[in-house]
Parts: structure tokens; sequence; C-alpha cells
């Protein structure tokens, strides 16, 4: 099985096995049969073909993979190969329904076209109007015979888009002209590792992104040389205040360079002066100290200039700056000025001034008059009779309802008491039966004068 295509199975949905049958049988009949299949079928190799080339699973040849540009020849099918389905045996029609589409641009039109890619042409048009014009020239019948694979270069636009986005997030804080400006060294090096994620870009690469950034999106001025991302209201092209910034940002990380490596030289330098010393080795500790003073020398005459690389940046950055602002100024003036027309000057406001206040008093003078009373004087020693005496009927209902509420809380009280009453009572126990009679009968006039208990 072919690396690309262990690649897509593991890390593509649209290649999962339960489809790798549909993925890779010839496909084009279903162009008239079942349109959706075939569409289905050319969208996921198209998406999968731009997958590998922005993850750099395509090289040429041994080649660093471009991560913009397909390139197509024979090698491609059998990195593909299936052990169960063999080559994609639709993968030509991929392509040129790709081309087609403009989702795939031959590198060589691509480079010369003095157009958008964007502009619609003949090639924009949908490949069934295409084939059809083909076919009836006798050129090409697209379903039938073998699927023969157009190689050679093609731009892939979506990793380009994606690239571009990239671009505009990472410069979206970039307000200062000074910030936006660089060689074509700069921008490699700003961002070469951080427009693909995990990939860094090739020359090639970087030729074909900066022709569409610059002619395509139009995010960019681009001389060849010196590069600058465009901010709103600034003139089209490269000035010569670019290429002195360019050229004076890429002296100025020239020298820091230099300075980098000037104290690795002075501290490997000290290093063997010391360990010429531990070995009494008088001559080589004496050349390694004078090395060490020439590189010192040398590293103070490169941050001497490099202060004042930097204090002219920072007057360029001003510079650039306060034309900015001068030029916002100037807008914000005109604004201001178009505005006052509107109002019509002082004078114009005080008459509407005037007018408003005028018109302000004739309404509070009406509202006033609505707001007198037009009906006959109420007596008020009769409304306030009339209202104690609600109130005094009012109050009686309230002493009649705590009375009632009283009573029946007495009531419930005295009910409660008897309850308790009577149940203490049953809980009383029981007279023995004939005890009294008993008690009668021994009561006799002997006993009661105590007679009987006397002895003889």
């Amino acid at each position: 099985m072919g690396e690309l295509a262990d690649y897509l199975i593991n890390n593509d949905p649209s290649f999962s096995r339960s489809r790798l049958a549909a993925r890779y049988s010839d496909f084009r009949s279903q162009r008239t049969l079942n349109p959706d299949g075939y569409q289905a079928n050319i969208s996921a190799w198209r998406q999968a073909l731009s997958d590998l080339v922005a993850n750099g699973k395509i090289s040429h040849r041994g080649s660093n993979p471009d991560h913009f540009v397909l390139k197509l020849d024979d090698s491609l099918p059998r990195s593909l190969e299936y052990k169960e389905f063999g080559q994609p045996l639709a993968l030509g029609t991929v392509v040129r329904e790709a081309t087609a589409g403009r989702d795939f641009i031959p590198l060589q039109d691509f480079e010369k076209s003095q157009q958008s890619i964007y502009q619609r042409s003949w090639a924009g048009l949908p490949w069934s109007v295409m084939s059809w014009t083909l076919r009836q020239l006798g050129v090409v019948d697209p379903a039938r015979g073998d699927d023969k694979l157009p190689t050679g270069q093609y731009v892939i636009v979506k990793n380009m888009e994606a690239a571009a986005k990239e671009l505009g997030d990472l410069m979206a804080g970039k307000v200062s002209r000074f910030d936006r400006v660089f060689s074509r060294a700069q921008f490699q090096k700003a961002f070469s590792a951080a427009l693909v994620k995990g990939q860094h870009l090739t020359d090639s690469d970087l030729d074909v992104l900066l022709k569409f950034l610059s002619r395509d999106k139009e995010v960019i001025e681009y001389d060849g040389k010196t590069i600058r991302i465009k901010g709103s209201g600034e003139q089209s092209g490269i000035t010569k205040e670019d290429a002195a910034i360019a050229s004076l940002k890429e002296l100025t990380e020239s020298l820091k360079h230099q300075t980098d490596l000037l104290n690795t030289r002075i501290d490997e330098l000290s290093q063997t002066a010391k360990d010429a010393v531990t070995k009494k080795n008088r001559v080589a500790a004496l050349a390694a100290l004078k090395s060490k003073k020439i590189a010192e020398t040398s590293l103070a005459t490169r941050y001497a200039t490099l202060n004042q690389l930097e204090e002219v940046s920072a007057k360029l950055e001003q510079a650039a700056d306060n034309v900015q602002l001068v030029n916002v100024m100037e807008a914000s003036s005109g604004a201001l000025a178009s505005l006052n027309a509107q109002v019509g000057g002082a004078e114009r406001v005080d008459a509407v001034m005037d007018r408003l206040r005028e018109q302000s008093s004739a309404t509070d003078e009406v509202s006033a008059i609505l707001a007198e009373s037009t009906g006959e004087p109420i007596d008020e020693t009769a409304l306030d009779d009339e209202l104690e005496a609600m109130e005094a009927q009012e109050r009686e209902k309230e002493e009649e309802e705590t009375k009632s509420k009283e009573a029946e809380e007495q009531k419930a009280h005295d009910e409660r008491e008897a309850a308790e009453a009577q149940k203490k009572l049953d809980e009383l126990p029981d007279v023995p039966a004939g005890g009294e009679e008993v008690r009668l009968k021994e009561q006799t006039p002997t006993s009661e004068t105590g007679i009987a208990n006397l002895a003889i």
C-alpha cells in the first residue's frame, strides 16, 4: 500500500474503509448517472490532494515539499495505491475538474497571468459545458478510455487562501507602517513557519504566495524586493520610504546577529585563555586574550552602529506615524467642515434656538391654561364630613369583627375546658356494688354511740 493511501485512511474521514471502493473506482460515468455521487468523489479527492500538499506529504524527487504547488507525475498514483483497490482510476478527472473550477491552476498560467485569478474566464466554465464543447470538437470524451493524469505543476488556491487569512490574523494589530514593511528575506524569516501549521515555506511557496497576495488578494504591495502590507489611506506601490525602512530593518537585524556571534566568540576566547593558563601555555593564553580584545573592539563598534540605527529607526517610525496622524487630522477637518456647513453657521443655530424657546414658551402657556379648573367649587367641609362618617363606619365594622372573633375564641376555650373535665371524670374508678347497703346495715344505735364496743 502506498504511503499516501495509508495517510489518507488514517487522517481523512472521507477515505474511511467503507468509502474506499467508491473513491478508487472509475466514477466518470456517474457524471450523468449519479451527479451527486460524482461530485462527492470529486470533492473528496480535491480536498485530499490539497491537504496532502499543505502537510508536505507530496515531494518531488527528494526535494523539500511545497505547500502551495502540487507537482503531478506518474509517481503520485503509485503513492496512492491501495492493496485491495489498486491505484485510483479517475484521478485525472479529479485534476481536470479542479482545474476547470479554478481550484487548481497550472503554475505557468498563474505566473504569467496579468489578471486576478478571481476574474471569470473560459476556464471557469462548468466541466459539463467544457466537456461537451471538447466532445463536439472531437478532442476528448472524458467518460471513455483511460483516465490519463495531466502531469505538471498546479497551484492550490485553497491552501494560499488559508495562508493569506493566517497572515491577516497575525498582522491585525500592526498599525505602524514601520511594522508593516519587510524585505523579502525578512518576510520569509518572519512568516515561513507561521502561515502553514507545522510547516516551513519553500522559496517556491514564497514566490507563489507573494504574487497571490499582491495581485489577487491586493493586501500587499510588492516590487520583488520590498513588501508592504497595505494600510488604509496609503498610496499604491512601494515608495522610497518603504525601501529605506526595509533596508534599515534588515541592516539592524544583521548587526544584532553579528553582536550575538561576537559575544559568543568573546566567551569562547575567554575560556580558551583560562584553559591555556591552566596548562601553563603562556603563548596560547596571550593569543586568545589578544583575539578577545580584537573581538571586544569590534563588538563595541557594532553596538555603537546599532544604537545609531535604532535611533534612526525610532525617528523614521515616529515620522511615519506623524504622516498617518496628519492624514487622519486632515480627513477629520474635512469632515468637520462638511458637518458645520450642514449646520449653517452660528446665526442659523441662534435663529433655531430662538424659535425653539418661543415655541417652548407657547407650549407652557397652553398647558397652564388647560390645567385651570373650569367646574363649580367643591365644598371641602362636606367632603371631610363624608370621609369621617366612612371612617367611623369602618371602625365599627372592625370592632364588630373583633368582638365576634373574641366570642368565638372564648367559646372554643370553654368547649376545650369542658372536654378536659369530662375526660378527668371518665378516668375516675367505679364505686363497688352493694357498698352503701353494708355501710347502712352496720350503723346501729349502739354502734353509733359506741356502746357496742364496751366490755362488761
